[in-house]
C-alpha cells in the first residue's frame, strides 16, 4: 500500500495550471522518454491529434490539451517517475 511510503508532495492541478512547452521537455528529459511515450492515444484521437505530428507538435499539443499526457508524473530535483503504476512514484524518494 503506498500510503505507509507517503512522499512528501505538492499536487499541481493540471488541468486548470497545464504544463508549458518548456516545463513538458524537461519533464520528458527527466523522465528519459519522448512524447509518444507519455502520448494518452485515446484522448489524441478525441482531440484529432495525429499521430504523425513530429515531436515538436505533440509537446506543443500536450501544453494546449494537457489531458494528452499520461498521469501521474512525479518530479524530484533533476528526477521523474511516470506513476503508472503508482509504486514507481516511490523511486523518488
Amino acid at each position: 500500500m503506498l500510503n505507509e511510503h507517503a512522499i512528501p508532495h505538492t499536487y499541481r492541478e493540471y488541468t486548470q495550471d497545464p504544463l508549458s512547452e518548456a516545463e513538458l521537455r524537461s519533464v520528458l528529459s527527466k523522465l528519459g522518454m519522448g512524447p509518444r511515450e507519455v502520448l494518452r492515444k485515446r484522448d489524441a484521437t478525441k482531440h484529432q491529434i495525429s499521430a504523425d505530428l513530429d515531436d515538436d507538435g505533440l509537446i506543443a499539443a500536450m501544453a494546449q490539451h494537457p489531458r494528452l499526457l499520461q498521469r501521474p508524473i512525479g518530479v524530484n530535483g533533476d528526477r521523474a517517475a511516470l506513476g503508472r503504476p503508482i509504486e514507481n512514484l516511490l523511486e523518488l524518494k
